[in-house]
């Protein structure tokens, strides 16, 4: 996976700021992470970390997880991965094994901290494995379910795939990489499936306006 050492290797010099009062929530993922517009503002009541890097697979997501996940100590993590492996020719069945296998190393580094997974988005330029999406997502929101309490699904792939059939205003040109109205379905997305539930739950966060 030499492709992706310049990128992580940035990445891994980025200061680890001291934890303040906001909770630390990690994005991780490919470009779909790496690209997303905003994502401080968007998630400004938390401390963002943007470790995403470009054209990632969950496997490589998986190789290089020790070296860009562990020392921020985040209190939540979300990730995106799968779509580029799917467009590399592997199987929904082996993300599905890439997929517990980060949820093992989040467990070991990390602790039982919550956790977001973003299923894997339709586009036009992978219109052609959206079966191949649409089982992945299934299988991998089962196993959520029966084996993971501290994890959601997060569904970003049914409202895209309803404005797909009508719409090109979710993608850029090439069809892949996603446009602010595409980011504003994952965004909502994000609070309202995931972090309002498990802030809600067991991380309140402090409101107080900081001086």
């Amino acid at each position: 996976m030499f492709w992706y050492h310049e990128e992580v290797e940035r990445l891994e010099r980025k200061e680890v700021l001291p934890k303040g009062e906001k909770l630390r929530v990690l994005f991780y993922g490919s470009s779909s992470i790496r690209l997303w517009p905003n994502l401080e503002e968007d998630f400004s009541e938390l401390d963002i970390i943007n470790q995403g890097f470009g054209g990632s697979t969950l496997a490589a997501c998986c190789w290089f997880f020790k070296r860009l996940v562990p020392q921020y100590k985040p209190d939540i993590i979300v990730f995106y991965g799968g779509d580029n492996d799917l467009g590399d020719g592997r199987h929904p069945e082996e993300v599905f094994i890439f997929f517990k296998e980060i949820m093992g190393l989040i467990k070991e580094f990390c602790g039982d901290i919550p956790v977001g997974f973003i299923s894997v988005k339709p586009s036009f330029n992978r219109e052609y494995l959206l079966n191949s999406i649409d089982y992945t997502n299934k299988i991998i929101g089962e196993e959520i379910t029966d084996r993971y309490p501290n994890c959601q699904m997060i569904d970003v792939y049914t409202e895209m795939y309803a404005i797909n059939k009508v719409s090109g205003e979710l993608f850029e040109s090439d069809g892949l990489h996603m446009t602010e109205v595409g980011y504003d379905i994952w965004r909502t997305a994000v609070k309202e499936q995931f972090l309002n539930r498990f802030i809600s739950e067991s991380f309140p966060i402090d409101k107080t306006p900081k001086i």
